[in-house]
């Protein structure tokens, strides 16, 4: 399409359509009946301002991964378009505020619908640090994710040569605190059952791989002769059949 802006009257003409065209896509979001819109693109002044008239706080610029979670807990959905608000599912939740958490500034959902979630923030002196940190964490998390699914749990501690282990009391370890034999079970001292199930199969399979070296065979070193002039540099080779 060709404008003509030799003239100003055009070009407030355009401004007027556009306006008209964010206007009644705002309308088209307020009638889903929401007090908060989460977006992930910008939000313009103008539209800021509708929202603002009409009782409606937004957030712009959200990542599309922290949108998707905050989906799951709020159990919503993510809409593409706002022609059907009858068929749009809304999150709920009781409270959403700005904290600042050093010199970042968050925004907090409390009181989710579907259940508890929480947010895990690490802060470190570096990336390397915080890199540690966060491998941790996951594998931290894994483990409980596991014992979520097979409650399942063995008492820690060590030690099994241990002559208290001869006794009825079984559940005796090694407490590194005091550094004498403690009750584990009542240390509350556990860990998971599938941990101990997944490192007892890899020692497994290690221990199946060693043993399946079947020989060891040397070939006898090469003959030297009187005026041999070229060097065999692979004159003694090893092969390992598994």
């Amino acid at each position: 399409m060709d404008i003509d802006l030799r003239f100003m009257s055009k070009v407030a003409d355009i401004e007027d359509a556009e306006k008209q065209k964010m206007r009644d896509k705002v309308q088209k979001i307020i009638a889903h009946g929401i007090n908060y819109f989460v977006n992930r693109q910008l939000i313009y002044n103008f539209p800021e301002e509708l929202f603002a008239d009409a009782g409606i706080l937004a957030i712009e610029h959200a990542d599309f991964e922290g949108i998707e979670r905050l989906a799951l807990i709020t159990g919503g959905e993510i809409a593409s378009t706002f022609d059907n608000p009858e068929s749009v599912k809304l999150g709920h939740c009781k409270v959403i505020e700005e904290i600042m958490i050093g010199e970042d500034m968050l925004i907090h959902f409390t009181g989710i619908e579907v259940g508890q979630a929480c947010t895990i923030v690490l802060r470190g002196t570096s990336e390397h640090v915080l890199d540690e940190v966060e491998r941790s964490l996951h594998d931290t998390l894994c483990v409980l994710s596991e014992t979520v699914n097979d409650t399942r749990v063995l008492f820690r501690g060590g030690w099994p040569e241990m002559a208290e282990h001869h006794k009825e009391n079984c559940t005796a370890r090694i407490d590194v605190i005091t550094g004498n034999v403690g009750d584990m079970q009542k240390l509350g001292i556990q860990e998971s059952f599938k941990e101990k199930q997944a490192i007892l199969l890899f020692a497994t399979e290690a221990a199946k791989m060693i043993l399946k070296v079947g020989e060891i065979i040397t070939c006898a070193p090469c003959r030297r002769e009187d005026k041999m002039s070229a060097v065999c540099l692979y004159c003694d080779w090893r092969r390992v059949d598994v």
